[in-house]
């Protein structure tokens, strides 16, 4: 039984997505940053609502992730917690968060936890370093997805938004950090712009779930950016995307009609009046 059929108001834990990969199914995970949203992602059945650091992009209007504050990450995620009654809610440690000291990232990671009512943390990076702060945050009792390849926090030093480990010494590199990972006890991993080959190499080396974001199908399951897929950020439209909808355009026909009929004199009318 899939978790979507096994109920919808009993919570996705941290077990049965390790089972859904053992049994091989796929676990579909998408971003949400609102009550409304996140309302209308659980109901269609995800398995994981991440509150990515993505909302810099897609909510706030930055040009990176770079600037979301740790406040911005509590304030949308206890929004979208509000919204959720079954699926699992990860939220992702923002730049700075995790990167200063082990000490640091309990604390942070903990606010969130405490502030929003999520389930677990997202961690970028898989460096020695970053599996050490894993590691810490495991032992504090506190969860972790892990996250490599195209690492958006990074993407300054990584020269921008590239495919990662095309060559076999990089690709080597994504392998030990996967495997790094998942011994520091993350329950799953994120593999973003990472060569389908390379990350179904990586998919089955692991015992966790890896989830992937242009990294092709042999991963155990996907995620997107919500307004990506639904069509409402227009301006990006990379080779992994499918847009399963196309709300912008629906948006700017409703709200067209709006301003008309109020310019026209025709809304509100008799059967919207008291």
């Amino acid at each position: 039984m899939s978790a979507q059929e096994s109920g919808r108001d009993r919570r996705v834990t941290i077990r049965e997505l390790l089972e859904m990969k053992r049994r091989g199914e796929r676990i579909a995970v998408l971003t949400a940053y609102d009550f409304l949203f996140a309302r209308l992602v659980d109901e269609a059945g995800v398995d994981i609502v991440l509150v990515g650091d993505s909302l810099g992009q897609v909510v706030l209007g930055y040009d990176s992730t770079l600037p979301v504050t740790l406040d911005d990450m509590i304030r949308h995620a206890a929004a979208v917690r509000r919204g959720i009654r079954r699926a699992l809610i990860v939220v992702d440690l923002p730049f700075l968060c995790s990167q200063v000291s082990v000490e640091e990232t309990i604390r942070n990671a903990g606010r969130i936890l405490k502030e929003t009512g999520a389930e677990a943390v997202k961690l970028e990076g898989g460096d020695e370093k970053a599996a050490e702060h894993a590691h810490a945050l495991v032992r504090a009792g506190i969860p972790v997805m892990g996250h490599i390849g195209l690492t958006p926090q990074s993407v300054h030093a990584l020269g921008g938004y590239r495919v990662q480990g095309r060559d076999e010494a990089n690709a080597e590199r994504l392998r030990t950090e996967a495997r790094r990972l998942e011994d520091a006890g993350c329950f799953a991993i994120v593999l973003e712009l990472v060569p389908s080959v390379l990350a179904g190499d990586i998919t089955r080396v692991l015992t966790i779930p890896t989830i992937g974001i242009g990294a092709g199908p042999n991963t155990d399951g996907q995620v997107l950016v919500l307004p990506d897929m639904l069509g409402l950020n227009e301006g990006f439209a990379p080779r992994f995307l499918r847009r399963f909808a196309n709300l912008a355009e629906e948006a700017r026909r409703g709200l067209a009609a709006y301003v008309g009929e109020v310019r026209g004199g025709t809304y509100p009318d008799a059967d919207h009046s008291f």
